[in-house]
Formats: structure tokens, C-alpha cells, sequence
């Protein structure tokens, strides 16, 4: 039998139903298994979770997009739109602690896989829906994608240069995020259930999330009145923090209290800047913006980036490279996870950031193949021979 999570996990034992797709959903239902859950993933037999299909790149036929966010699963195909697979999926939940989905809002209910009736076999079930809009808004009954949701949450707007047009982050961020409010929910309520609580439903929503991780740009306008403005690589608080050019590379300079600006002047040949009225205080720099980050960023141009990082370092200046992902990569091989790959041979996933003891548990089980683990699956949760090979060759039929 294949395992499907780190035996030690904290969650080992824990058993997930992850319906959703795409990434919010399954983000949410990786970060569990990393923490020693088995997952079950559900996925249609014509073509699986629509990122399968997500590439260039690929790696043994799979979209590395897929690969992602799946890794620590196990694949079971199932046709929603026949009974049979609804039953399937109804059967195989009643068997789990936890379901995930994130279907269109009212499609799970319409199904028959909403809260009420996966409930109805498993009163204690956790049951956490991920939706575009929340569910308490006008626009609860619509589809969120991320990208839409960057725009209308507010973070596009001060994304980019301030002379330039607005920007989404490089990546689905309001679907990562998403995912781990998830993650916090769902452990939340698990441990609400342990405690003697029946069956909980947790609700995130992309724009929730995207609105809640604006963090100080989000009380700029709540608390000050202030809409925020888009400053490049600027902080909108804080002054020198941003990058500076060099003869070899940008590299990063975030000086967070007035000594650390004075030393970053003294290793540039600016010192007088440290004690000029202007610039002595952080607010002050905020107010002289303008006219202070010129002066620093002529200084900062002549020097190659290594041996200005390297003083920088010496008088505790707060810096630092701007690396390429390949860079960033190459130079943290200890957050590469290996798996063992059916057709990908051995590929790299980048590990958990949670670590336990020194340990970053994440889980050796590759993204699945689709419909990899259906018979497995079945027979796990009490289905017979003859109805796993009839699920098999039906509803549930293996597209691996």
C-alpha cells in the first residue's frame, strides 16, 4: 500500500476529501498533508484538476503548475455527473474527517456533497468551502479567479512602479493565501471537533483573504483615510527601504532605524547625510523622500554588488541580493523535497516552511498520476472487489 503522509506528522490520522481544484483548494489540502494527512484527491475523468493541462513547462507529461500543489495525494477519478460517482464521493466522505471543496457557490449543495447532506452521514465532519466572494456579499453566487480578485481587492493598485500601470504579484497570491486561511480554519475547527464540538463549516473566500493580507496598506485607507499609491520597490513608511543600483546588480538596502541609515551612509561616503536635518529621523527621510534616495542611489551605483553587500553586512545594515527563482533555488538546496516520479522520474517540490524540532515535515508522496489510487482507494474505505472493479470501470473509471 502506498503511504500517503509522514507517519509522524502531527496530523496522522487525519483524513481529507479534497473535491476542489485548481489552486486555492489544493494548496490548502497540500499544506495538511505535509503535516501528515492523507488526502484523497478527486478529480474528473476527462483530463482531472484543469491544471493537469496547465504547460508549458512539463515534466514526464505533467504540468509542473500541477505539480505545485499536489504532491502528498492520492488520485481517485469520479464522475459528478452520474450518480453513482455522487454516491462514491458520498460513501468515501463518510470515511473522513475533513472535505474540501471549492465548486461554484450552491454547485456542491446542488450535487448532493454540500455541508448539510455530507453531515448528515458524519456529524462530526469538517467541512471547508473555498469560494471567490464571501458568502455573507452580493456577490456571493459568483466565480472569483485570482487574478480578478488581485484587481478588485486593492493590492494591483499598489503593485508596480508609481508612474506605471497597476500590477498583479507574480504569483496567484490571493489563491495562496486563500489556501492557508483554509488551513488555519480547518485545523481550528479539527480541533474544535476533538474537543467535543459537532461538525464544522469553514467558509474562505479569495477576496476575504486578498482583503485581509493588505495588511498596513489596508489600515492606511481603513484608519487614516488614505487611499495608497503605488511606489515601486518604496516603502510608503519607511525611508531608505527599497532597491539600489549597482555596476552589477539591484540589490536590496531596508534600513529600519535611524542608525542603521547613518551606517548605510557612512559605507557609501555619504555621511553627512546621516546627520543633514532632512534625513536625521524616519520621518523626515518619508518626507524627503525626493530628494534623499537620489543622492544614495548615485552612491550605491559604483560599487559592484558583492563587496557593497559585504559592507553593508559588517555594519549590520539590513540587505540584500535580488535573486532570479533559479538563483534563489540554487542557493537554498536544503528546501528541495525529492520524489520519486511514475513518469517524471525524480523531481523537486520546494518544502514545507513548518518545521517541527528542526524537522520540516513535508511529504515524499509524488503529485499523483490521475486515477492512480482509485482501486487502492476503494478497497480502503470498505468497498468490495466486485465494487471497486465496477466503480473502476464506471464512474469512478481510471484515466491512468
Amino acid at each position: 500500500m502506498t503511504i500517503a503522509a509522514p507517519v509522524d506528522g502531527p496530523l496522522a490520522g487525519v483524513r481529507v476529501l479534497d473535491l476542489s481544484r485548481v489552486l486555492a483548494g489544493p494548496y490548502c489540502a497540500m499544506i495538511l498533508a505535509d503535516l501528515g494527512a492523507e488526502i484523497i484527491k478527486v478529480e474528473r475523468p476527462d483530463g482531472g484538476d484543469i491544471t493537469r493541462a496547465w504547460g508549458p513547462p512539463w515534466a514526464g507529461g505533467e504540468a509542473t503548475y500541477y505539480m505545485s500543489t499536489n504532491r502528498g495525494k492520492r488520485s481517485i477519478t469520479v464522475d459528478f455527473r452520474d450518480p453513482e460517482g455522487i454516491a462514491v464521493t458520498r460513501r468515501l466522505a463518510a470515511t473522513c474527517d475533513v472535505v474540501i471543496e471549492n465548486f461554484i457557490p450552491g454547485g456542491a449543495d446542488r450535487l448532493g456533497l454540500g455541508f448539510d447532506a455530507l453531515r448528515a452521514d458524519n456529524p462530526k465532519l469538517v467541512y471547508c468551502s473555498i469560494s471567490g466572494y464571501p458568502h455573507d456579499s452580493p456577490e456571493a453566487a459568483l466565480a472569483g479567479f485570482d487574478f480578478a480578485i488581485q484587481a478588485e481587492g486593492g493590492i494591483m493598485s499598489v503593485t508596480g512602479a508609481g508612474d506605471g500601470p497597476p500590477m498583479k504579484v507574480g504569483v496567484a497570491i490571493a489563491d495562496l493565501t486563500s489556501g492557508m486561511f483554509a488551513t488555519n480554519g480547518i485545523l481550528a475547527a479539527l480541533y474544535a471537533v476533538r474537543g467535543g464540538a459537532e461538525g464544522q463549516r469553514v467558509q474562505v473566500s479569495l477576496l476575504d483573504a486578498q482583503l485581509a493580507w493588505l495588511a498596513n496598506r489596508g489600515t492606511e485607507a481603513s484608519i487614516a483615510g488614505i487611499t495608497p499609491e503605488r511606489l515601486g520597490n518604496a516603502h510608503p513608511s519607511i525611508v531608505p527601504y527599497e532597491t539600489f543600483p549597482t555596476t552589477s546588480a539591484h540589490i536590496v538596502v531596508a534600513v529600519g532605524t535611524d542608525g542603521q541609515f547613518r551606517a548605510f551612509c557612512d559605507v557609501i561616503g555619504l555621511t553627512e547625510l546621516g546627520t543633514d536635518a532632512r534625513f536625521a529621523t524616519n520621518p523626515s527621510r518619508v518626507e524627503h523622500r525626493g530628494v534623499l534616495v537620489p543622492l544614495l542611489a548615485d552612491a550605491t551605483r559604483s560599487w559592484a554588488a558583492d563587496e557593497l553587500l559585504a559592507a553593508l553586512a559588517e555594519r549590520d545594515v539590513p540587505s540584500g541580493p535580488v535573486r532570479t527563482i533559479t538563483e534563489a533555488i540554487a542557493n537554498a538546496p536544503y528546501a528541495l523535497q525529492p520524489h520519486q516520479h511514475p513518469t517524471a522520474g525524480t523531481i523537486h517540490t520546494l518544502r514545507s516552511p513548518i518545521a517541527f524540532n528542526g524537522d520540516h515535515l513535508t511529504s515524499p508522496l509524488h503529485p499523483p498520476l490521475l486515477g492512480e489510487h482509485t482501486r487502492e482507494i476503494l478497497l480502503e474505505a470498505g468497498f468490495s472487489e466486485a465494487e471497486a472493479d465496477a466503480a473502476q470501470a464506471g464512474p469512478c473509471g481510471s484515466a491512468s
